[in-house]
């Protein structure tokens, strides 16, 4: 038992406490801390908040989307999505029209301003892909994708199956804080 062990063993009246960096769920943490730093950095140089590249790319994909469809889309509050395309109109990358069907419907379209930022923003992000997996290879990035996505999964699931004692989880013992850092 190293002195840390033993130091959380004795702390808690014998129980051993868990220590939530070694967890994964907070390294995913602080993985998703940095990339959104690097992100702001990366969206910053072309002139764009974090979740306005969001949208373009939406739009980029199905042009003449609906406040409620595109809020449906990326999954956030429709004024969220008011505020966005306020903002982004401002800047003429969209432009909102009434929907020629429905007059109480307004559609957004992209400027061609707005198609010439989706090419800077397909930059960065390829820009942001080549930092976060450099020193990976191949079967590294594969593997990594696929422990994702099955996260995800978990996480995303409507309803918890587990029991609470099957919730209990054991770090690995050749785990250390320095690997936690």
């Amino acid at each position: 038992m190293t002195v840390i062990e033993l130091s959380c063993s004795t702390a808690n009246g014998g129980l051993m406490g868990f220590n939530h960096k070694k967890s994964v769920t907070y390294r995913i943490a602080q993985t998703a801390k940095a990339h959104r730093a690097r992100s702001n950095t990366h969206l910053n140089r072309i002139g764009l908040h974090p979740g306005q590249e969001v949208v373009l790319k939406a739009l980029y994909e199905q042009d003449g989307q609906s406040m409620t469809e595109l809020a449906a889309a990326l999954s956030v509050q429709p004024p969220t999505v008011t505020k966005t395309i306020t903002r982004l109109a401002a800047q003429n990358l969209v432009e909102r029209r009434t929907s020629d069907k429905d007059k109480r419907l307004s559609r957004v379209f992209m400027t061609e301003d707005g198609r010439e930022r989706v090419k800077l923003i397909d930059k960065s992000w390829k820009r942001l892909e080549k930092e976060a997996i450099a020193g990976l290879d191949v079967k590294d990035r594969k593997r990594l994708r696929k422990i994702l996505r099955q996260i995800e999964k978990n996480l995303a699931a409507s309803d918890a199956t587990l029991e609470p004692d099957e919730l209990d989880l054991e770090v690995d013992s050749d785990d250390s804080v320095e690997d936690a850092a």
